[in-house]
């Protein structure tokens, strides 16, 4: 059967489409990043297109010839986007899937779903949701997933991993509290397998769980096990106050899973009928600790567990470096170039524009880093070339510095590690 499954990229897509492939399914990768899904999935038939965007049925009509079946992954956490991608996009794929025949609908929402949770989150998937049901005549399943987790890092996951591996401590949301009933992405996938195979549930809404209900504190005890790191010394309650500030920061300056909709979304309840799920399905999802002892975690787990909490150091460091250079510049006088210039054989007349202009140049930097503008690969190479270029012409015009007893030219070397790193670190996808 021909598949288009939209957010095959995303964490949860990507293991749906793995899994759908494997079943022998002709799957379409429907979403903003082709490229990417060409990438993972070598082969794969790919769909340019955009729920944010792509409001219109008469859109979808054309895209939906040859299509057996469409599984809607895609979801976003927060962002100005929120209602296209999860209600108005696909009322309008919905809608076009009950004009174009399609045979079978799986969209998946989440749990909390619920126009109680207050977060725009949870009512732009609640509308998503009804726009479905309302196309009575058409085959469709909602399916409401708890926690949905994976040995591998991405989005939840990763924060999962991190607190996980704090050196000594076990920080805690509250007194961690927070129940949930985490399901791994392959069962997951098995879901959605069995659902295009077996047609008898339809016009359903699931809610896949895992047979356990775990607080907080247990999850992150089991994956600090699974890490092979040491019992935490101390176990550490954040108050639920000073959560919600840092969830606050990460509205502001964040792009991953910490931010006031998780938190409030937490707060709100991730628990559902497993049980009834399991008796639909006709099997029981795995516990978390045998999926954990299924795969046993490698030296790589726990280094991206430890650098978790240093992808935003590195960041902020690097942006308060820019910054702070390019304030202190902005404040000294002209004069103090004067020695590069005469090393240079440049007039002297150019002090105040150069230094003028270098130190906006700093700025605009930090900006850029704390603000992700204009993107981590422009702004990586942006980098790397300002301190090569300061380097270099600094090196020329007083080689001497690179026997200061302080090394201001060698400390550039570091630096230059340091957006590298910082480089690889950003990539969360």
């Amino acid at each position: 059967m021909r598949v288009l499954v939209l957010g095959a990229t995303g964490f949860i897509g990507r293991h749906v489409t793995a899994a759908l492939l494997a079943a022998g399914h002709d799957v379409i990768a429907g979403g903003r990043r082709a490229d990417e899904a060409r990438r993972r999935f070598p082969g794969i038939g790919t769909l340019d297109c955009d729920l944010a965007r792509d409001t219109d049925p008469a859109v979808w009509r054309p895209r939906l010839a040859g299509i057996g079946a469409v599984v809607n992954a895609a979801g976003l956490l927060r962002g100005r986007g929120i209602e296209a991608v999860h209600a108005t996009g696909p009322a309008a794929l919905f809608a076009a899937c009950a004009a174009a025949g399609v045979t079978r609908v799986i969209h998946i929402s989440a749990i909390s779903a619920d126009a109680g949770a207050g977060t725009d989150y949870a009512a732009s998937k609640l509308r998503g949701e009804q726009a479905l049901r309302a196309q009575g005549g058409l085959d469709w399943v909602i399916l409401r997933p708890s926690l949905v987790w994976h040995q591998g890092s991405y989005g939840g996951t990763s924060l999962l991993r991190g607190l996980a591996a704090v050196p000594g401590l076990l920080p805690l949301a509250g007194a961690g509290e927070a129940k949930f009933q985490p399901i791994h992405a392959d069962d997951l996938a098995r879901c959605v397998c069995d659902l295009l195979a077996d047609r008898r549930l339809r016009q359903v809404t699931l809610e896949p769980a895992g047979p356990q209900t775990l607080d907080l504190r247990s999850i992150l005890l089991q994956l600090r096990a699974w890490l092979d790191l040491p019992p935490p010394r101390l176990v550490l309650p954040v108050p639920m106050a000073l959560v919600a500030a840092l969830a606050r920061l990460g509205d502001v300056f964040g792009r991953g899973p910490v931010s006031s909709n998780a938190l409030r979304q937490m707060q709100h309840g991730n628990t559902g009928d497993a049980a009834g799920f399991a008796r639909a399905m006709g099997w029981v999802p795995q516990t978390m600790a045998q999926a954990l002892a299924r795969h046993p975690s490698h030296v790589q787990d726990r280094w991206q567990a430890r650098l978790y909490w240093l992808r935003p150091a590195t960041r902020l460091a690097l942006a308060l470096l820019w910054l702070i250079s390019g304030l202190v510049g902005l404040l000294q006088p002209a004069e103090t170039v004067q020695p590069v210039l005469a090393g240079l054989g440049l007039p002297g007349g150019w002090a105040l524009p150069l230094a003028t202009g270098f130190s906006l140049l700093d700025v605009a930097l930090g900006l850029g880093l704390l603000l992700r503008w204009p993107g981590a690969g422009r702004l990586t190479l942006l980098q790397l070339a300002v301190v090569l270029g300061y380097t270099v012409v600094l090196g020329i015009a007083q080689p001497a510095l690179w026997l200061e007893p302080y090394g201001p030219l060698l400390k550039n070397l570091p630096v230059l590690v340091l957006i590298g790193i910082h480089w690889v670190l950003d990539d969360d996808r």
